[in-house]
């Protein structure tokens, strides 16, 4: 917890608040859980819940009168507050509950700082909004440096389909330019946008609507865009954008072009 007195920046609330929910998620992994469902196949898990409360602990007591919209307590905080923090407490639920350790914790000041915690890998992913970089395990800061090198292109699957049957994720997995050029990887958390500013990953696609004020993407857009990355959505279009959708989040604009002409092919 934080002291309610400390001067702390932004980015250093949005990585005390990632870590302190990496902390709960951590602790709880490997209980059996109560799921609450939420309808549509989703749910949430006690640890979603228990580690929204201590990130929402740290934004309170270091900025008492910020908004907050979490993923599972929803909007809270004064009404027309000038600032609102996006928080996604545990990204990639069911991976957690099966006992698979690709889960990400985001927290994110719309169109400020943000941070993505690793729980499992011992990163936090942070920017202030000009520049990115990794917080390790050890102590030690690197700057993130976007690289395609990997030519990994991490996809979203998961339902809803809002572009079908003009785009459909898993047709651009099949395209013969995409197998000649790249290898797909599918880990169900954006973890994997954090990975595309970090290079481990040389893009990320994903369907559906405006993403921007996102609890689940708003942090993995901020670190690409600080750390480098071309983030647009699927249809080209800057993120936030009246009418955008989706994403595509390459490590350069080489991997973005080519992504967006097999893309267009699709649509």
């Amino acid at each position: 917890m934080i002291d309610s007195d400390a001067k702390l920046d932004d980015t250093a609330v949005a990585t005390a608040a990632a870590r302190a929910g990496a902390d709960v998620v951590r602790e709880m992994y490997g209980r059996r859980l109560e799921r609450i469902d939420k309808g549509a196949g989703d749910f949430a898990t006690a640890a979603d819940v228990e580690a929204e409360k201590a990130i929402l602990g740290v934004i309170r007591a270091a900025r008492p009168h910020d908004a907050v919209l979490g993923e599972e307590g929803g909007q809270q905080g004064a009404d027309g507050a000038a600032r609102q923090w996006l928080v996604d407490p545990l990204c990639g639920t069911l991976n957690y509950a099966v006992g698979n350790m690709l889960v990400a914790v985001n927290v994110a000041l719309r169109d400020g700082a943000a941070a993505v915690a690793d729980p499992f890998g011992g990163e936090v992913f942070a920017t202030d909004g000009r520049a990115a970089w990794a917080l390790h395990r050890d102590g030690t800061e690197t700057p993130l440096e976007p690289s395609s090198a990997t030519r990994l292109v991490d996809v979203n699957l998961d339902p809803p389909f809002p572009g079908a049957p003009g785009f459909r994720a898993v047709e651009l997995l099949a395209h013969p330019a995409f197998v000649e050029r790249f290898r797909p990887r599918v880990v169900s958390t954006t973890l994997a946008l954090a990975w595309v500013a970090a290079g481990k990953r040389a893009a990320y696609v994903t369907d559906g609507g405006d993403l921007s004020g996102s609890v689940h993407f708003a942090a993995g857009i901020a670190l690409c865009r600080a750390a480098g990355c071309v983030v647009t959505g699927i249809d080209g279009a800057p993120v936030g954008e009246a009418g955008s959708r989706g994403l595509v989040v390459a490590a350069d604009a080489e991997t973005h072009e080519l992504l967006m002409s097999l893309i267009r092919r699709r649509g």
